[in-house]
């Protein structure tokens, strides 16, 4: 983040490296991204994580993947603080992080949404969320739960 020279509060500019995220959420832009809040996700639980990608692909299967019964969304987000690898999504899984996919404890601010965008086939989200309950079934959990 950069301070502008007026001493005003830290602000965002266009040039900042800019994140999807994918989710059923009707949010607003400005509003935030925070923990604390019940996953989209694994276990159901308070998240103690908040994820973002640097690809739409990602982010669209993060909104069909979604629990909910909200539209799938996909908005611009910015993080306020430090993020990692998702450890879901790299190490022994996809060395390198082929996804771009982090996730973080400090808030996303939401900068836009994209709203023009292409959804996986139905066939294939249905066998990914099959893959996901198999998971479920043998005890598998997310490691950000």
């Amino acid at each position: 983040m950069e301070q502008n020279k007026s001493n005003n509060p830290t602000f965002y500019t266009p040039f900042n490296q800019t994140y999807f995220h994918g989710t059923k959420a009707d949010l607003k832009l400005g509003d935030l991204i925070e923990v604390g809040k019940t996953s989209n996700f694994g276990q159901r639980k308070n998240a103690m994580y908040i994820f973002l990608t640097a690809t739409l692909d990602a982010a669209v299967w993060g909104a069909e993947l979604a629990i909910g019964e909200g539209r799938e969304r996909i908005y611009l987000v910015e993080p306020t603080g430090d993020i990692e690898d998702d450890p879901d999504l790299t190490d022994k899984k996809f060395p390198g992080n082929p996804t771009k996919s982090f996730r973080s404890t400090q808030p996303f601010k939401i900068v836009g949404e994209v709203t023009n965008w292409q959804g996986h086939p139905p066939e294939q989200v249905k066998v990914m969320k099959d893959a996901l309950a198999k998971l479920k079934e043998q005890g598998i959990n997310s490691l950000n739960d």
